[in-house]
C-alpha cells in the first residue's frame, strides 16, 4: 500500500473519478468532508459505493468520532458492505481502538463477515491528548492495521493560528508526525504520512512524499487524484536502492554467521532486513 485517497461519502461524482486513478486505497468519508445535516445522506451513498467497488482498490470508511455519537450509526450504514478496513479519527490510544474493535466484532457476526478481517486505521494525532497517547498500544486490538497522523485538526486543539511557514511544519506537528511514526513502527503496523493540502503545488507534494518515505512511512494520504501518480511514484524503491538490496541480500546468503562486509563496510541483520523490505516494495 502506497496511496490512500480521501472520497467524500456523500458524491458520486468525485468516486467514480477515484475509481479510474491507480491509489491503492480509497477513504469514502462521512467526517470532516460531509456537512452536518448531509451525514445520514451521506451514509446510504457511501453504502452504494461499496456495492460498486472495482476489483484492485480497496476501500476504507472513515466514520465520525467516537465522542459524536454518530459511529454506531456510521458503521450499522455500511459493514454490510464489507468494506476493507474503518478509519478511525481522533483516536486516542488502546482503550479507542479496543472499542471500535468490539464493534466491528458485532458487526461482522451480524452480517456473516468473517471474524476480525476489518482493519483499523488510526488517525493518531488530531487532538494534543491522542498525540499523548500515540505510545499507548500495548493490548490493543490485533485489527489495527495502520497510524496515520494529520496536522490540520491539532492546529486546532493546541489554538495554534498556522501549522506551517514557507511549506515547513512547525515544531509541535514535526513531534506529532515524528511520534507517529515511532509509534507505528513500535506496534508493528502500517505508518502512513498525511496529506499535502496545496493541491497544486507538485513539486512540493513529490519532494514531502520521498521524504516520508525515507523516514520510513510506508504510504501517504492524498486529496486529490493527480496526487496519486506522484505518491506512487515516491513510494517505489529507486534502482538504486533494488540494486543495492540484491547485494545484500546475495552477500548474506552465502555468509550464515549474521554479519558480513561489502564495498569495504561491515554489514549485520538490520542491514539485511533493510535490504529485504526495499524488494519486497519493490515487487508490489
Amino acid at each position: 500500500m502506497r496511496s490512500f485517497l480521501f472520497v467524500p461519502g456523500d458524491s458520486t461524482r468525485k468516486y467514480e473519478s477515484a475509481k479510474k486513478t491507480a491509489a491503492d486505497a480509497l477513504i469514502l468519508d462521512l467526517e470532516d468532508s460531509i456537512a452536518p445535516d448531509q451525514k445520514v445522506v451521506a451514509r446510504g451513498i457511501t453504502r452504494q459505493m461499496l456495492d460498486q467497488r472495482g476489483p484492485a482498490q480497496k476501500l476504507y470508511i472513515r466514520v465520525n468520532a467516537l465522542d459524536t455519537d454518530m459511529t454506531l450509526g456510521d458503521l450499522a450504514a455500511v459493514m454490510s458492505g464489507r468494506p476493507d478496513g474503518i478509519v478511525l479519527p481522533k483516536c486516542a490510544g488502546a482503550t479507542d481502538v479496543n472499542k471500535l474493535a468490539l464493534y466491528l466484532d458485532a458487526f461482522e457476526a451480524a452480517f456473516g463477515i468473517e471474524l476480525g478481517t476489518t482493519r483499523i486505521v488510526t488517525v493518531a494525532t488530531e487532538t494534543a491528548r491522542a498525540v499523548l497517547k500515540i505510545l499507548d498500544f500495548e493490548n490493543m486490538s490485533p485489527r489495527l492495521w495502520g497510524m496515520m497522523w494529520g496536522a490540520e485538526d491539532l492546529a486546532a486543539s493546541l489554538g495554534a493560528t498556522r501549522n506551517r511557514t514557507d511549506g515547513r511544519y512547525h515544531s509541535p506537528f514535526i513531534l506529532a508526525r515524528d511520534l507517529c511514526l515511532l509509534g507505528a513502527t513500535a506496534a508493528g503496523v502500517v505508518a502512513i504520512d498525511t496529506i499535502a493540502t496545496d493541491i497544486n503545488d507538485l513539486d512540493a507534494l513529490k519532494a514531502e512524499a520521498i521524504t516520508a518515505r525515507q523516514d520510513g512511512f510506508q504510504a501517504k494520504v492524498v486529496i486529490h487524484p493527480k496526487h496519486v501518480d506522484i505518491v506512487n511514484a515516491a513510494f517505489m524503491p529507486t534502482d538504486e536502492e533494488v540494486a543495492w538490496a540484491q547485494r545484500v541480500v546475495a552477500v548474506f546468503a552465502g555468509n550464515p554467521s549474521g554479519v558480513a562486509k561489502m564495498d569495504g563496510k561491515m554489514l549485520d541483520k538490520p542491514h539485511l532486513r533493510a535490504a529485504e523490505k526495499i524488494l519486497a516494495a519493490r515487487g508490489r
